[in-house]
């Protein structure tokens, strides 16, 4: 990556990627170069350079000339613009044989053995980007993770004999935002669809290596059959297994972030009392208020998290609707499951079956002594073992509720609309763009009618105290978010929807929002 070029022939590198929203962090003693967010496993030869949590999910703005950094927050990053650079600085010293000495100079070792990695990885590479990034981009703030992940675990990973399956790569056409990641262990429904339970270190666990096999992890199961689970997860799996509990347990103790500028303590309290209302009369309180979540840990409590169809932009809910080749699992089964993999399946299936048969196999590393020698009797007592097994797992399947092999799957079974979670408010400030596409640039914008909601605006750090969120006037980005009305709420970037607080008056607007401020 040091070696890479930008096309001016400065590094790639240069300035910690801030010109794609990274954020430099010159006060680390091991990389400096790199921003927030990006690390190194490994050392010398077998060193490799990844990206954490905090890459998409640390915020800065900018008031006054004035920069303040939020861990948690959403990124105004544009991944995108990224990823497309990275393969064309790669193809670029492919293309040109002094390009290539300088660069094989750099990186030291077999010229020859360099070329073949570098080109077998750019093929790779550039087949599966120019088939899932879409035109036009997802823009700074934004991308369809879900279906970067459904594209990469089967498109990528679970070909036979580690070949791409083509067909199983699909654009990535459902923008949302960047979630804040402060409270995110005690939502009780997690992902902006809120397919995923939440509440204990399992269900965590099943979480964060569903992000990892989304986010450049080299994840290649391979068959095994006459084994517990037919597969081996593990044969060729990157994610950092220990580096995962030790974010986690991070991620529970970040809390949200406090609003750092003058704050009207009398006028917060008057819009407590309208956030505190019932929706009928404009309230906020009956979906994001603070109430008990399901019971899913006796060291953990969650607040319930309603995940429901307000008239938002429906597009990401089709992302579910698809169905991929199968590959290596065809046939394969885990314990929390009671039928094998068919030759096509749903995408969500898929992902599910690569999560949590990794997580099965790996378990050992999570229980307890009594429970590891029962899973080493059970690996030997077929049926019974599978079953006993199972049953240790069985709350994974809240994890990734998987098909029962008919269609529509049972998350989309609603012939119209698309639910999303409804999360607690605290922070909210710190997260703009709202609406799960990020359609909307401003609080005071979300208690607008859609039809007066900006019909477009430019991302970026600069922000906007009196209207809480995106300010007009952006420079660090020249990219334009359109964002249509409710004739286009299958776009994947409507600002219709979420109609609650619309009807209020001006004054319980103002109120409304500085209480929003103070949470």
């Amino acid at each position: 990556m040091r070696a890479l070029k930008q096309k001016d022939g400065r590094a790639f590198l240069g300035a910690s990627l801030s010109r794609y929203g990274y954020l430099p962090l010159p006060e680390r003693t091991d990389y400096p170069d790199l921003p927030v967010g990006f690390t190194v496993n490994g050392a010398g030869e077998a060193a490799s350079m990844g990206m954490t949590c905090a890459a998409c999910h640390t915020r800065q703005i900018e008031v006054g000339g004035t920069a303040y950094r939020i861990d948690g927050g959403p990124g105004i990053v544009d991944f995108q613009a990224f990823l497309t650079d990275l393969g064309d600085a790669v193809r670029a010293v492919l293309a040109d044989e002094k390009a290539f000495a300088d660069f094989a100079e750099e990186v030291g070792g077999d010229p020859g053995a360099l070329r073949n990695n570098l080109q077998d990885w750019s093929s790779r590479y550039d087949l599966f980007m120019g088939r899932a990034l879409p035109n036009p981009a997802w823009g700074p703030g934004r991308l369809d993770a879900v279906s970067m992940i459904f594209n990469r675990v089967s498109g990528l990973n679970i070909g036979h004999d580690g070949a791409v399956i083509v067909e199983n790569i699909a654009v990535a056409d459902a923008p949302t935002r960047y979630p804040f990641v402060w409270n995110a262990a005690r939502q009780d429904k997690t992902q902006w669809l809120g397919f995923g339970a939440n509440g204990n270190d399992i269900l965590g666990l099943a979480r964060n290596l569903g992000e990892v096999y989304g986010v450049f992890a080299d994840a290649r199961p391979k068959p095994a059959p006459g084994t517990l689970l037919d597969v081996d997860y593990l044969a060729r799996n990157s994610a950092n297994w220990e580096g995962l509990k030790e974010l986690e347990n991070y991620l529970d103790r970040i809390g949200p972030p406090k609003w750092p500028f003058a704050l009207d303590q009398a006028l917060a309290a008057q819009g407590r009392a309208v956030f505190e209302r019932s929706a009928d009369a404009g309230g906020c309180a009956d979906c994001h208020g603070k109430q008990r979540g399901a019971f899913r840990s006796l060291i953990h409590s969650t607040w319930a998290t309603p995940v429901q169809d307000v008239g938002t932009d429906t597009r990401a809910c089709r992302v579910l609707d698809r169905t991929v080749a199968t590959g290596v699992l065809e046939g394969a089964k885990i314990p929390v499951l009671e039928r094998p993999m068919a030759a096509e399946a749903p995408a969500f299936d898929v992902l599910a079956m690569t999560v949590l048969g990794a997580i099965v196999q790996h378990s050992t590393g999570f229980v307890n002594e009594i429970e590891k020698e029962l899973i080493g009797k059970a690996l030997g007592d077929g049926v019974a073992g599978h079953e006993r097994i199972g049953n240790r797992f069985a709350p994974l399947t809240e994890a990734f509720p998987v098909s029962d092999g008919n269609t529509p799957h049972p998350l989309t079974k609603q012939t119209e609309g698309c639910a999303f979670e409804a999360r607690v408010l605290e922070g909210i400030w710190a997260a703009a763009p709202y609406l799960h596409n990020g359609s909307v640039p401003t609080l005071a914008d979300l208690l607008e009618k859609p039809a007066k909601r900006p019909g477009s605006y430019m991302p970026g750090p600069v922000y906007d105290v009196q209207r809480v969120g995106i300010a007009r006037e952006q420079t660090a980005f020249a990219h334009v978010i359109v964002t249509p009305g409710c004739d286009a709420k299958s776009s994947g970037s409507s600002r219709c929807g979420h109609d609650f607080g619309t009807d209020l008056s001006a004054a319980d607007k103002r109120a409304l929002l500085e209480y929003l401020k103070s949470l």
